[in-house]
């Protein structure tokens, strides 16, 4: 495994700065991944620790060593891509072999570390097939394969899910995290856009936006603390609902912020209740989404478990949890209020 680095890490394409001054430790063993809009850097920082690409200034350090100018291909890491990039005139046991190969691993070498990487991968059975013949989802296992008979320091995976069904997605989601559970002296740094995979794969987070850091922490660090409306609003799904104008002014703040299983529905109105109609609603099954007009900017979205009969125009009652309720200022990061003691 490797602790990992990043010392005010910069990447300029010509007079474009992608990378804006990165400063971010990754720890030896853990789970890191990288989530944010696209064009926030996600990539092209996984694709610098790589060594895929040069770093313009700053330091990256691998167990206290620079590696700025150190070849890939001696960083011990291992890359697994979106596309598969396997070879489709090869066997799954060839694909998985072929890089121990170049780097002169004897027969037995390779063959004890192809097998034993598709055990761990529970894909003994396809060793003998070539790629055209397997589903995305067992195609991304070989790949994983792959990089694991490197036996590297440190695994990158560049959104390694995406070109996958919804139903491989999580199938293959959970592979990932048995792999980081068999394989815990490794580090991963992992790149998504979804942060479904984020919340349920790391054991932190780094939020990026504009090439810089906006917060990192642990999915629940980042759920329930947010630094800013930012990661408020792009962690947790769905998302935060934000509230601006006489709603948050009641809260002595620029904006409110709430998630939808922290609404209660209630029997009438009263203090703190906001009141409106229903303009949508999603029955998902185990949940129901109902999209309310209160006369905000938009509608408020409140997630309730279970079935719920609310016809369009139904008018319902809602109130926050005051415990829950995310207070932001005028420069989007939260502020405090502090309340009256009650008599």
């Amino acid at each position: 495994m490797a602790k990992i680095e990043l010392k005010n890490v910069r990447k300029s394409y010509g007079a474009v700065e992608v990378i804006k001054g990165i400063d971010l430790e990754i720890r030896k063993g853990e789970f890191m991944v990288f989530v944010g809009p696209s064009g926030c850097g996600k990539s092209t920082l996984l694709r610098l620790i790589s060594g895929l690409e040069g770093i313009t200034s700053g330091d990256l350090v691998f167990d206290g060593e620079r590696v700025n100018n150190v070849l890939p291909s001696n960083r011990g890491i291992a890359m697994v891509f979106q596309s598969y990039a396997l070879y489709p005139h090869m066997k799954v046991y060839d694909n998985m072999a072929f890089g121990m190969k170049l780097a002169g691993a004897s027969k037995d070498e390779r063959d004890k570390r192809v097998r034993e990487a598709a055990r761990l991968l529970q894909i003994e059975h396809l060793l003998d097939r070539l790629p055209r013949q397997l589903s995305g989802g067992q195609r991304q296992r070989v790949a994983i394969g792959r990089a694991i008979t490197r036996d590297p320091r440190v695994f990158l995976f560049d959104e390694p899910l995406s070109n996958l069904d919804a139903a491989l997605r999580v199938a293959t989601r959970l592979e990932i995290a048995k792999l980081h559970h068999d394989m815990s002296d490794v580090t991963m740094v992992y790149v998504t856009h979804d942060q479904v995979e984020a919340m349920t794969l790391a054991d932190r987070i780094c939020v990026l936006r504009d090439g810089r850091v906006e917060q990192v922490g642990t999915p629940s660090e980042l759920y329930e603390a947010p630094a800013n409306v930012f990661v408020a609003g792009f962690i947790g799904s769905p998302k935060m609902n934000f509230l601006k104008g006489r709603f948050a002014e009641a809260e002595t703040c620029a904006t409110l912020g709430i998630r939808s299983e922290h609404i209660d529905l209630v029997d009438g109105p009263g203090p703190d209740v906001w009141t409106g109609k229903v303009v949508h609603g999603e029955d998902l099954g185990s949940d129901n989404y109902v999209f309310v007009d209160i006369g905000a900017e938009e509608p408020v979205l409140v997630r309730q478990p279970g079935k719920l009969n609310t016809p369009l125009g139904t008018e319902l009652h809602l109130r926050p949890q005051p415990q829950n309720i995310h207070r932001f200022g005028e420069d989007d990061r939260p502020v405090e209020v502090r309340r009256p003691e009650m008599a």
